[in-house]
Order: structure tokens, then sequence, then C-alpha cells
């Protein structure tokens, strides 16, 4: 943004003194886009290092657990295949187009159909059924946030799982 500029010619010398208004103004200017992308920077940080929830399958019938961490922003999901071997896999929650549990007797399965991956499915055996229901509760819970465009990095971690359990309250039929 430009402003006028204001410059006086020095009689004795004949030079033209340019006022330094323009100069102030384009610094300051720079100055606040430079603090908003630092705000906006810091806000990304802090949303995407924060796990709301982590949910691992059960060793004995899984000889290597797989985790599935539930962000803010996305969930990782971790696959490990052999010992200090894994594979992990990201997807943000906007790209999340629907999320199941499938339940067995005494487990459950978590299923995230992913708009962006290219087998579209993420198969997670072998949870326990109270975790795979939270986990499915905070990523429909994020997804209705991230519809909606709300900022879930003004509320605290705690207050974040409050707000994302009171929105997801209904109960599941089994």
């Amino acid at each position: 943004m430009r402003q006028k500029i204001d410059f006086k010619v020095n009689e004795p010398s004949g030079e033209v003194v340019i006022d330094t208004l323009v100069k102030d103004k384009e610094t300051q200017l720079v100055d606040e886009h430079k603090i908003l992308d630092e705000n906006l920077v810091a806000g990304l940080v802090g949303k995407s290092n924060r796990i709301l929830a982590s949910v691992t399958s059960i060793f004995p019938f899984d000889l290597f657990p797989n985790t599935v961490n539930v962000e803010e922003g996305r969930i990782t999901v971790i696959v490990r295949n052999f010992f200090l071997s894994s594979q992990v896999h990201s997807v943000d929650i906007k790209d999340i187009s629907n999320v199941f549990i499938n339940l067995a007797p005494f487990f459950a399965q978590l299923v995230v159909v992913s708009k962006t991956f290219a087998r579209n499915q993420i198969k997670i055996k072998f949870l326990k059924k109270d975790e795979a229901i939270f986990a499915r509760r905070m990523i429909e819970g994020l997804r209705v946030f991230e519809s909606k465009q709300i900022d879930t990095s003004i509320y605290s971690r705690e207050e974040l799982i409050a707000k994302l359990k009171e929105l997801s309250t209904t109960e599941i039929v089994m």
C-alpha cells in the first residue's frame, strides 16, 4: 500500500529530500505481515503436535502391534511388519471420507476411508472395543470441526477432548 510522497526542495543546494513516510509505512506493513505469519505457523505447529488419542492393537493377537494416533489435523497410522520396521501413513482430517468400526466378540477393527490414499482404506485390527470407539468419536468430531472451519488450537488438549466427546454423544448399539 503506497501513499503519496512528500518531498521538499532544499533551496540552497537544490537537492530533493524525500520524506521517509512511505518507507516507514512499508516497513510497518512488512512487520505486521511477518507477525501474522509467525502466529499462523505457531498455531499450525501446536495443532500438528498434539495427540488427542492413541490406540494400539493387542500384542498376542498381533505379533507386531499397529498404532493409530489421532492428532488435531490428521491421523497417523503406524503399521509394524517386523522387528524395528514400520510404515507410517498420515491422512489429513479433511481427507477422511468415513470412519467405521467393525465389532467382534472380543475386539474391534477401525477402518478409515480416505479420499486421497491409494488403497482408499486403512484397517487396524485387534483393538480394544472402547479404545476403537473413542478414536472413532475423536475423528468424527474433528471432521465436523474441520467442515465448520473451527480453529481447534484455541482449546487446551483436555478442553478439546471434552468438546469432541460432547459433540459425539450418540450411543453405539452393539
